[in-house]
């Protein structure tokens, strides 16, 4: 059997590798032993809104990772570009959903977003929400990564590769709820954030600063080779954070506000702190082994670098970073389609189990078509909801107008065709301009013409 890049491991680093795998899946099937009759409805989605500071922290950092061979990759190729577009855009977002939306969120004590929307507006809200979460939770970036690592370690095709993955995922996520994912989370979170940590001050302290210096110019600017528009869309896709269901379903499962305000501000640091390792550990990267592919010349350039047993544990991690957030995406947006979207049918096991079934194989039929494209998933499909739901969720969390039904479900229906429509018919290409930006517009049109409307309104009633 072929192993790749890995053909150096002994039989100390795949000890450990398979040793942390082991423990990790053994955790979580004595955890849905214990737990199998106990669960409710409330117990299996939100763990009965008992989850603690350090879970909290755990599951949240560890489920926003999963797209490490797609940060990996862009700042193997463009360096600080990756800090900035996967990091700092981010963690402003993340300040803002703590300060700002979080206490409005948790006045409601629902269990999902699009139920929080359905409160607000509406059942007709809450459907289209639940469409557009689905879009945005269906895990294709993270089947692509699993598919990526397992096809570097055995060679094998990369649609078998996806395939072999998801499954492996499912077969120990499937049944036990949101208490199963953060079982997993936290072992998952101490290996991915330490691999990462470790592999970059190895480098720091054997290499020094030097190999930087062989790099281009481009690795050490903002923009590195774009232009100022096309680095924005990653901060209003950063803004996608204030309508991700993750954030959402985390905040609602926290034990009181302050436990999820703080888990968030601990997370952001944690972030920091991985993102700055994974960065300037990719520039080494490039440095050092400047003719490796960028899809995998990161993770090349550490099992080459690290001492024997690390390496073991350092795959260990980078398998830890994707499943953490492959087996919540498949979690979430099983629940979303049987409890959101379908809520007369009942929120058993059984339907449930049904629903993880079809999303896990769209996830593998999309990841196969998009041919290893995290970059592109991202965009493509970020767009969509950030464009749909970002801005008429904001303003009718913090507007004292509420929209109704109808004219939200038009707000993000058009905004969505217009994202959809822009990319299609070829606009972006012959405009330069990402497909985001019309969307947003639209949808900035459409609720500042509600908003005016029902000023309007109030001053010639007072007249």
């Amino acid at each position: 059997m072929k192993f790749g890049i890995l053909s150096s491991f002994n039989s100390l680093d795949w000890f450990i590798f398979f040793l942390i795998l082991i423990f990790t899946i053994t955790m979580v099937f004595i955890n849905e032993y214990r737990n199998k009759s106990k669960q409710s409805v409330l117990d299996t989605l939100l763990m009965g809104r008992k989850l603690t500071l350090i879970p909290f922290i755990a599951t949240l950092v560890a489920t926003w990772y999963g797209g490490i061979f797609g940060t990996a990759q862009i700042a193997f190729d463009f360096g600080i570009y990756n800090f900035i577009t996967q990091g700092l855009f981010w963690y402003v977002t993340y300040f803002i959903f703590a300060k700002f939306v979080l206490p409005k969120i948790k006045k409601n004590e629902v269990a999902s977003l699009p139920e929080l929307v359905g409160s607000i507006i509406g059942p007709k809200s809450q459907k289209i929400s639940a469409i557009f979460n689905i879009l945005n939770l269906i895990p294709i970036a993270y089947a692509i990564s699993l598919g990526l690592l397992i096809q570097m370690i055995f060679h094998t095709s990369f649609p078998l590769s996806v395939f072999i993955g998801v499954i492996i995922v499912s077969l120990y996520s499937a049944g036990g709820g949101l208490r199963a994912i953060v079982i997993s989370d936290i072992i998952q979170f101490f290996v991915m954030f330490s691999s990462v940590v470790i592999l970059f001050l190895f480098c720091l302290m054997h290499f020094g600063t030097k190999p930087f210096t062989y790099l281009d110019p481009y690795y050490f600017s903002p923009l590195s080779k774009y232009g100022l528009t096309e680095t924005i869309v990653w901060g209003f896709l950063a803004l996608s954070t204030l309508v991700d269901p993750n954030f959402y379903q985390r905040s609602y499962a926290a034990i009181n506000t302050q436990t999820a305000k703080y888990g968030i501000y601990f997370s952001i640091l944690i972030w920091m702190i991985f993102d700055i390792s994974l960065t300037f550990g990719a520039m080494y990267a490039k440095a050092l082994l400047p003719l490796a592919e960028s899809k995998s010349g990161y993770f090349e350039f550490a099992f080459k670098v690290l001492p024997q047993g690390m390496r073991g544990y350092f795959l260990a991690g980078v398998l830890a970073t994707v499943m953490s957030t492959l087996d919540s995406y498949l979690f979430l947006s099983s629940s979303t389609i049987v409890y959101d979207l379908l809520p007369k049918l009942k929120t058993t096991r059984f339907n449930y189990l049904i629903s993880f079934i079809l999303v896990a194989a769209f996830s593998i039929i999309m990841a196969i078509s998009f041919e290893g494209n995290i970059r592109e998933v991202w965009k493509a499909m970020g767009s969509i909801s950030s464009a749909a739901l970002l801005v008429p969720l904001m303003f009718n969390l913090f507007s004292k107008n509420k929209m109704n039904d109808n004219y939200f479900l038009m707000t993000t229906i058009i905004s969505a065709i217009i994202v959809i429509g822009w990319r299609l018919l070829g606009f972006k290409e012959s405009t330069g301009l990402d497909e985001l930006y019309p969307g947003m517009i639209i949808s900035i049109i459409f609720c500042s013409f509600f908003f005016f409307k029902k000023n309007y309104s109030i001053t010639f009633k007072n007249i």
